[in-house]
């Protein structure tokens, strides 16, 4: 089985709350669970240019200088994937941001999502990255 290669953006604000998207509850994957902006990079884009288009179909966001965080091999029910995880410090006037899929999102600190329908993998990437932002 071929490996799907996925882009994902997490922006924070200056407080370090994380903003997620509530996906839908017919959303082919993931139904209803908090997750990360993002998704398959296309043929001939760099992980960096997909999170870029995926941020602006999603979030009317266009990222400035998102930073590789990490880069993770997981599966997704039974679908071998293969994650880049990019972060952006967002600084603007929050009203300009647009959701473009899912049923909701919010901004949340890493020690406010332990509540959140999440993937264990999601949560302590959080996790994760909220204890490199604090040192």
């Amino acid at each position: 089985m071929e490996r799907l290669n996925v882009s994902l953006i997490l922006l924070y604000d200056a407080e370090t709350r994380f903003l997620l998207q509530h996906r839908t509850s017919d959303a082919k994957t993931l139904p209803d669970h908090w997750a990360f902006f993002g998704g398959e990079i296309e043929e001939g884009e760099t992980p960096r240019e997909a999170v870029c288009r995926e941020a602006f179909e999603e979030l009317n966001h266009k990222p400035k200088n998102p930073k590789l965080a990490f880069e993770l091999d997981f599966s997704l029910d039974g679908i071998p994937m293969h994650m880049y995880m990019f972060v952006e410090a967002y600084g603007k006037d929050k009203s300009e941001l647009r959701l473009g899929e899912g049923q909701g999102w919010g901004w949340y600190k890493a020690s406010e999502i332990g509540g959140l329908k999440m993937l264990k993998h999601d949560r302590l990437i959080i996790e994760k990255i909220a204890r490199g932002l604090a040192s």
